[in-house]
C-alpha cells in the first residue's frame, strides 16, 4: 500500500481519493460477495448486483486515479526511470505532465461531455431487464475524474518543474 500524502501537499484530491478507496473498496467487496454467494449457494444471480460491480469499479479507478498520480503510485514503465538521478526524473515528471497528461485528461473530459450530455438526455438505463437504471449517472463520473486528475496533475507538473529547474517546492 502507498504512503500517505504529505499534510502540506497543495490540492484537493486526497479527500476525495482518499475517502473513495475504502468506501468503495468496501462496496465492492460486498457486492461481490453477495453476487457470489447468491450464485453458487442459491443458485440465483441479479443483473443489478453484476451490473453495480463494474459500475463500482469504474467509479473507484476514475475517482481515485489523481489520488494515485499524488502518491506516485501510479502504472508506470519503471525500466529506466527508478536509476536515473532526482532531477532528471523530474525532468521526465515536468515533460510528461505537459505532452502527454494535460493532453490525455483535455481530450477525455472534451470527448466525454458530449457523450454524457446525450446519455443524461434520454435518461439512460441498463439496456438489460433488472439492470441499473441510471447508467448516466456513471457516465457522468467520467469527466469529474479526469478533472480530478488533471486537478492533480497540475499539482504534480508544478512541483516537478521547479525540482527539474532545481529550486526548492513551496510548501
Amino acid at each position: 500500500m502507498a504512503e500517505e500524502p504529505p499534510a502540506s501537499t497543495s490540492t484537493a484530491e486526497p479527500a476525495p481519493g482518499g475517502a473513495a478507496r475504502w468506501v468503495l473498496a468496501t462496496f465492492i467487496g460486498g457486492d461481490t460477495t453477495a453476487d457470489v454467494t447468491m450464485r453458487y449457494l442459491f443458485n440465483t444471480s441479479f443483473v443489478f448486483v453484476q451490473e453495480l460491480e463494474w459500475h463500482l469499479f469504474a467509479v473507484m479507478f476514475l475517482i481515485t486515479a489523481g489520488y494515485a498520480h499524488l502518491l506516485d503510485s501510479h502504472v508506470r514503465v519503471d525500466i529506466f526511470y527508478s536509476r536515473w538521478r532526482p532531477r532528471v526524473q523530474a525532468w521526465v515528471d515536468f515533460v510528461c505532465g505537459i505532452v502527454f497528461l494535460f493532453p490525455t485528461v483535455f481530450l477525455m473530459v472534451w470527448t466525454s461531455i458530449p457523450f454524457v450530455t446525450s446519455s443524461a438526455r434520454m435518461l439512460e438505463g441498463s439496456p438489460d431487464p433488472g439492470g441499473i437504471p441510471g447508467r448516466f449517472v456513471l457516465k457522468a463520473v467520467i469527466p469529474l475524474g479526469f478533472l480530478l486528475l488533471g486537478l492533480q496533475g497540475i499539482s504534480q507538473t508544478i512541483k516537478g518543474g521547479y525540482r527539474a529547474f532545481g529550486k526548492e517546492v513551496p510548501r
